[in-house]
């Protein structure tokens, strides 16, 4: 048995869009963000209402990050749930829903897009699919 790393999660609204991105390109999210457009990833986190990161204590190196849009009284939009491919597998993921969860609170719902690779993460955490979802998809 290894011993895993001990990871700091926090609040972080001013998380720099370098760290940001390389945590995107980290995770295998780069194929489906803006990564090479970095005042974009500045608009995406000066605009998002939660930004949860997940650190190692022992480094401060940034493996993961939630993004959410949200009211804080009714519900939240996760953007992104990214972990850095080399933290995947020690529950990051995990930590920074319930992280974000308890910064939400019990009475406000959250709803999140996954990527088919990441469906079966989102349900052993607990979350319920939902059928009847609708966008209109973002223009190049």
């Amino acid at each position: 048995m290894t011993d895993r790393p001990i990871v700091t999660y926090a609040r972080e609204p001013g998380l720099a869009a370098v760290e940001f991105r390389q945590v995107l390109l980290d995770s295998g999210l780069s194929s489906i963000r803006p990564v090479d457009d970095l005042p974009r990833l500045e608009a995406m986190l000066n605009a998002a209402d939660l930004i949860v990161t997940a650190r190692l204590a022992s480094t401060g190196a940034l493996v993961g990050v939630a993004r959410g849009v949200t009211d804080f009284a009714w519900i939240c939009y996760m953007s992104e749930v990214a972990v850095s491919r080399s933290a995947q597998g020690l529950g990051i993921g995990n930590g920074l829903m319930d992280e974000t969860r308890q910064l939400l609170g019990p009475k406000v719902a959250l709803v999140l897009a996954s990527v088919p690779e990441a469906v079966g993460f989102y349900e052993r955490i607990g979350m319920e699919r939902v059928a009847d979802a609708f966008w209109y998809p973002r223009k190049p």
